[in-house]
Parts: C-alpha cells; structure tokens; sequence
C-alpha cells in the first residue's frame, strides 16, 4: 500500500507542477525567422559571408541591395565590454545603421511615438558577428547595446547623417530610468 501511496504522490507532484506551468510560446516561423514583432521603421538586411580556407569575406553595405533609401554618408566602429550596457540613446534627426562585425550584443529598444503602431512597445534584437546583418534604429526610438558576451563586442554604424561635433543629434536617459519600462538589472554602463 505504501508503494501505491508513495507513486500518487509522486504523480500529483507532477501534476500539480505541470498545472502552474506555461508552456513556451513559439519564437521562429517555418523558415526559422523570429516571429518577434520590430518596430514601425526596423527592417534587416542578412548580409552574405564567404568562407573558405583561407578566411572570410562579408559583404557589409551595398546601395544596390535596396535595403535603406538613405545614402552611406558617414561611418564609425564603436566596442562595448562583456557586461557593460551603452544606451539609452535616441536620435532626432537620423537613423542609425549597425553591423556587428564581432562579439554579440542585445540591441534593447523603446518606441515612444505617438503615431506609430509600435508605440510603448518594446523590442529586443540579438546581433553577433557569427551571423552578419544590418539593422536600423528609426528616429525617435530610444535604443541601449548590450554586451551580451565573453569578449568585446565590435559594432559599425552607418548613421544616415554625418555626426555634428559642434551640436550632436544624441539624447540620454539613464540606464535605470523610470521612463522606459525595461530594466538591465545590475548591468554597469550609461
């Protein structure tokens, strides 16, 4: 009797743990893509990668893709250490471009425009030179990097205006602001 008691016990911990439970919801569709909503204005360009012995080759930018309508009119490369967070950042006047051309880095970002369908949404983008591509930050939309790995992540950027040292197109909230409904946790950065 002892052993038929013990057995339902054990079944109803199973149970019982199974009915507080939620399953996971699908992330990818059928061609294995993230089913994770971007913002109004976000799109990617998967960029191609040619191994062989030797090396790689990775096509970065090329107008000829059609992905972005604004010219290539400034760049520069920018690194964030494991851990650390750079953001929240958002521009008025462009758009930033970037690349990751090594490490990984999750790119948090935070819709505030009133007339967008994405408004008050969040959204969260993982880069990593091991799978190259574009991305676009639209104007207006708060943005923060995140080093999410054991190395330096290392990022290119292609804003679509060229930077004004004399008045820079660059807006700051802290990290831990009440503003933006996210939080980095006990990550360092600003």
């Amino acid at each position: 009797m002892r052993d038929g008691l013990e057995l339902n016990n054990r079944a109803e911990l199973l149970e019982s743990t199974l009915a507080a439970a939620a399953q996971d919801q699908r992330t990818v569709d059928d061609q294995r893509r993230s089913t994770s909503p971007l913002l109004d204005g976000m799109s990617f360009h998967d960029s191609i990668r040619h191994d062989d012995d030797r090396g790689s080759v990775t096509e970065i930018f090329d107008p000829r893709w059609g992905w972005h309508g604004d010219p290539l009119v400034f760049s520069y490369a920018f690194t964030i250490r494991p851990g650390m967070v750079k953001g929240w950042g958002l521009h008025k006047l462009h758009e930033d471009r970037y690349f990751v051309l090594s490490g990984e880095m999750e790119l948090v970002l935070f819709d505030p425009r009133p007339e967008s369908s994405t408004h008050g949404k969040i959204c969260k983008i993982y880069l990593s030179g091991s799978r190259p591509r574009l991305v676009n930050v639209p104007k207006f939309v708060w943005h923060a990097d995140r080093n999410i790995g054991t190395s330096d992540v290392v990022v290119l950027n292609f804003p679509t205006i060229q930077y004004d040292h004399s008045n820079p197109d660059k807006y700051r909230l802290p990290l831990d602001t009440d503003l933006i409904p996210y939080s980095f946790g006990n990550a360092k950065g600003w």
